[in-house]
């Protein structure tokens, strides 16, 4: 089929399921050559592995199919087994069903999306899994234990936009950054995976650039405007259909935002992840709640538009208005962003709305993980900031302190801190020293 049959194959039929567009259609097709194999067959392909509780002890896997001619091989299995020092752990592994749901891409190719959800696991038990239909099978992964809960130290990665160019380029963040930190419990992506909603092309750049990373340690992540459908005044009109397919977060979200807004508590932290497309006055009343009820030490809240911006000409007020007064009374310790494409840190970010007490000591960061870059602005709320710097985000908590790392592509560590918890006081923010090459 030529690409001009698919325009009109799109613009006559209206694909099913997608609505109107604002964008030209041609940008969810795929590109003229393509570098990757993106359309699904019998092989189980996007294989995801996702935090899904709230009290991060369960977890899902999700994959996808291509369609089968025979109803036989419409099932999804996972097998999973102990890992132990022999090899012999395949031998007897147990077997579980996965719940499955068939998608049609916006290419018309109907596909089906398989997923498990592993719960009652052993805890400080590894283990090891794999996924098929009992004739066709991935490889087998390795999946880390499921910690006891004793306030031990953990990390996690942190990743700005990804968007463009995520096969040759985003790669390279992802890889990089698993190579630094191979031991990381949770990767948290601040939006914009990709560049078009509905594009699958670009999903299926986005799992081979993380490959069986992505299979290996959980991927938690939020929706940025990129991941959103926009009609045709530009307006969005809902996520993309691909969000919900492959993504399986706890269901603790506000109503009707179900993988959209969510939270989970990792040892002695509470990670609290919301949608800044969207409902912002419905989540600031969840996020309240979800700050009131904690008993965690640590809060960390990620979401995509950044509280105030980094980068020239840009402004989120719906963001700064509704959600800062509530960041500021709770004391939150970290706010993780995305979408302007520069490096910024600070924690003296000043609305000056006087709405709460703002002198919060709440650390402010925006990152980018892809290539697309924006110019960078002078405002002061940045102590540290770059322009045209792919990073990645090393982040460690023990008990009262974390340990904060970012390090550009050429292995050098670029920015440094250590957060000390004081009783009856802000945060200490200590800044560590960077040598220079």
């Amino acid at each position: 089929m030529t690409r001009w049959q698919v325009w009109v194959l799109i613009l006559v039929f209206k694909i099913p399921g997608y609505g109107a567009f604002s964008q030209e259609y041609e940008k969810n097709l795929p590109p003229e050559n393509a570098q990757i194999r993106y359309r699904a067959s019998e092989i189980p392909d996007r294989i995801l592995l996702t935090i899904s509780s709230a009290d991060a002890k369960q977890t899902t896997v999700t994959w996808r199919v291509g369609s089968p001619s025979d109803k036989g091989s419409n099932k999804g299995l996972l097998e999973i087994s102990p890992k132990g020092k022999t090899v012999t752990f395949y031998k007897n592994p147990v077997r579980l069903q996965a719940i499955s749901s068939d998608f049609t891409t916006f290419m018309k190719e109907r596909v089906i999306y398989h997923k498990v959800i592993l719960k009652d696991l052993i805890e400080d038990q590894p283990y090891v899994y794999r996924v098929g239909n009992g004739k066709i099978w991935s490889e087998w992964f390795d999946l880390a234990p499921i910690k006891a809960k004793e306030k031990n130290t953990f990390k996690f990665i942190y990743l700005g936009d990804a968007q463009n160019d995520l096969y040759p380029l985003f790669s390279r963040v992802i890889r990089s950054a698993n190579q630094r930190a191979p031991d990381a419990a949770f990767y948290l992506h601040a939006g914009d995976l990709i560049n078009h909603s509905q594009n699958d092309y670009e999903w299926a750049e986005w799992f081979a650039a993380g490959s069986w990373v992505l299979s290996t340690v959980p991927q938690m992540a939020i929706p940025g405007n990129h991941e959103y459908v926009k009609n045709e005044e530009g307006d969005k009109s809902g996520i993309s259909p691909y969000w919900d397919a492959q993504f399986n977060y706890p269901e603790n979200s506000p109503e009707g935002m179900n993988d959209r807004a969510y939270y989970f508590d990792y040892e002695h932290a509470r990670i609290i992840c919301l949608d800044s497309n969207v409902d912002l006055e419905l989540q600031a009343d969840w996020l309240r709640k979800v700050l009131e009820d904690s008993r965690q030490e640590w809060h960390i809240v990620l979401f995509h538009h950044p509280v105030i911006s980094g980068a020239e000409g840009r402004m989120n007020e719906g963001v700064l208005k509704t959600w800062k007064p509530i960041l500021d009374e709770y004391k939150v310790d970290m706010v993780l962003q995305g979408h302007d494409h520069i490096y910024g840190r600070g924690n003296n970010v000043s609305s000056g709305l006087g709405l709460w007490d703002e002198h919060s000591g709440t650390v402010y960061v925006v990152s980018v993980a892809g290539r697309k870059m924006y110019t960078i602005s002078d405002h002061p709320w940045m102590d540290k900031k770059a322009a045209n710097l792919q990073t990645y985000q090393v982040i460690s908590i023990d008990k009262d302190q974390l340990f904060y790392k970012a390090y550009s592509l050429d292995g050098s560590l670029f920015d440094a801190f250590t957060l000390i918890k004081q009783k009856g006081s802000i945060n200490q923010l200590v800044e560590q020293e960077i040598e220079k090459p």
